[in-house]
């Protein structure tokens, strides 16, 4: 029996909080960019005060934003809760912002895995918490494993052009080639980040990805090049077709039942309705964007469902079949 979620936030509602940060961090970053372009000068103090008032401020939307989003979360007609105060959340931040310089970027991880505990382990439902299980020293492994490449190939590429004599067909090449390498790590990077954040206990339930590593990127890097050859039109396809696959292969489990995730994917009418959207959003300089973000989470998740799904009842322990791209992928 398929469970359905829903999203009923409003544009209505969304939109103080959007304006807000419109005001505070959009306009004042583009008008610090044209300053910057005309001037020259990159080194004012009054710059650096404005970013660092827009980096607060981008944390706190952030924190309203997720506020909104959970407590207008529904599944199976009960809304969720977030019950976090911003007091405890923006401690969280100055404390792992202030680390973070501190360590040179080490404790990075470790930030990250707080913010995200701080949202998971304040949210509810049925007043049942959450619990995010994911580990920071995992996520610094991810975050090393694929930037070293990047950093190597970076200084490689610079040092080798300097001992050559750096010319601008040479520099034109080399660019390039460093983005193509960027390219080619962001694809492992995205989905062994997302799959560490898929990782929460809810009661008796584990959520996480169902899937593997080299049939996912395949996904990933398939639906990349595909908006790169369409000059980007493409990429609400590209998102919808990640989306789906994803979800289709989320599990909530426990030792003697599976619970299966899914998306009732409808091509091209979700297609068209999510570019009206986006376009609706350019057109209005950003300010239809509350109402964008409603109406688009409103038609993704009222069309994603949790089903369940036994597999270990009566002493049969076989788990589920996996999805044929990873079926595929263990045979060989």
């Amino acid at each position: 029996m398929k469970k359905y979620f829903d999203f009923v936030l409003t544009g209505k509602t969304f939109f103080p909080v959007w304006i807000i940060f419109y005001v505070v961090v959009l306009i004042p970053y583009f008008a610090v960019i044209f300053f910057m372009e005309k001037s020259g000068d990159q080194g004012s103090p009054w710059i650096a005060l404005v970013v660092l008032v827009m980096m607060l401020a981008s944390f706190v939307f952030y924190y309203y934003l997720v506020k909104l989003s959970v407590n207008h979360l529904k599944y199976d007609g009960t809304l969720l809760a977030f019950d976090g105060k911003i007091s405890g959340y923006l401690g969280k931040v100055l404390l792992g912002f202030l680390l973070t310089l501190i360590t040179l970027g080490i404790y990075m991880a470790w930030f990250t895995r707080n913010v995200m505990r701080y949202f998971v382990n304040n949210t509810s439902l049925k007043s049942s918490p959450f619990s995010f299980l994911g580990k920071g020293g995992r996520l610094f492994v991810i975050l090393l494993l694929t930037m070293l490449p990047i950093i190597l190939v970076s200084v490689g590429m610079g040092y080798a052009m300097v001992k050559a004599g750096t010319t601008t067909e040479g520099l034109g090449s080399g660019t390039l080639f460093i983005q193509a390498i960027v390219m080619l790590v962001m694809i492992p990077y995205m989905y062994c980040v997302y799959k560490w954040m898929v990782d929460v206990q809810y009661k008796e339930y584990h959520i996480k990805w169902n899937t593997t590593f080299w049939a996912s990127c395949g996904q990933i890097l398939v639906q990349v090049l595909l908006t790169m050859i369409t000059f980007g039109i493409y990429f609400p396809m590209a998102y919808l077709r990640l989306y789906k696959y994803f979800v289709d292969r989320t599990v909530a489990e426990k030792p003697d039942e599976v619970r299966n995730f899914g998306f009732d994917l409808d091509a091209m009418p979700d297609f068209l309705f999510v570019w009206g959207q986006t376009l609706l959003t350019i057109v209005t300089l950003g300010i239809y964007y509350p109402w964008a973000l409603a109406k688009i989470g409103q038609r993704f998740l009222s069309k994603t469902y949790l089903m369940s799904s036994a597999y270990a009842m009566e002493g049969n322990d076989t788990p589920p079949p996996l999805p044929a791209s990873d079926e595929t992928e263990k045979a060989l």
